[in-house]
């Protein structure tokens, strides 16, 4: 990997019987509270989690520059030489959030993964229905999940209910949820309570699964 190409990686329980390799969204690299809170959540689950920053982040961190999220090929690659890393026969989950969850679904066949996982899927961009983006959610695994905040300007429920998905896909809903799974103030819910069922979710997915 050449130093454009760069990038820091993180591992969460490396003894872990599953790998779930967990792609971060456009606008926060791994350290973010969410990439952290439900990567050491799965780790207690017997689940090892990698995260990594794609390259135009990881840009970011080393020079302070905001910059866009790199073209699709080069954020597949970047995920796919995460995965290469590994050379054992672990099971494999690819999961994402926002972003990186188009990048997971569009990756999972090439690299054997056995179900791919989108924490806030961007169905569309915001204010732009008609964008749809369903056809990065088709591949060959048998079981794919997203869990979505009900308040998701990326894809509302009374959208998505309108959507072709593929059948092997499972959605879950988050009540009060936006795209970072974070509740209204009227819900009375604190943000960890949704991350908590999103990775009692994800747990209970995977271990179904694999």
């Amino acid at each position: 990997m050449n130093d454009s190409q760069r990038v820091a990686v993180h591992r969460d329980n490396p003894e872990g019987s599953v790998r779930v390799i967990f792609a971060h969204g456009a606008g926060a690299g791994l350290q973010s509270d969410f990439m952290q809170y439900i990567a050491l959540g799965l780790a207690m689950n017997d689940i090892e989690v990698v995260r990594f920053n794609f390259p135009y982040w990881q840009k970011f961190m080393d020079t302070g520059v905001r910059r866009p999220p790199n073209p699709m090929p080069q954020l597949e690659h970047s995920m796919r030489t995460v995965v290469e890393q590994f050379d054992d026969n672990k099971p494999l989950v690819l999961m994402g959030k926002s972003l990186g969850s188009r990048v997971a679904f569009r990756l999972a066949d090439d690299v054997g993964a056995v179900a791919a996982i989108a924490l806030g899927f961007p169905f569309h961009p915001v204010g732009k229905p008609d964008k749809l983006r369903v056809n990065d959610l088709v591949n060959h695994c048998a079981a794919n999940l997203i869990i979505q905040g009900e308040r998701d300007g990326f894809g509302k429920p009374a959208e998505v209910a309108t959507y072709p998905l593929p059948e092997s896909i499972e959605l879950h809903w988050l009540n009060y949820g936006d795209h970072s799974f974070e509740p209204t103030k009227r819900s009375g819910l604190e943000r960890r309570a949704l991350w908590q069922d999103a990775i009692d979710k994800v747990r209970t997915f995977i271990l179904e699964k694999t």
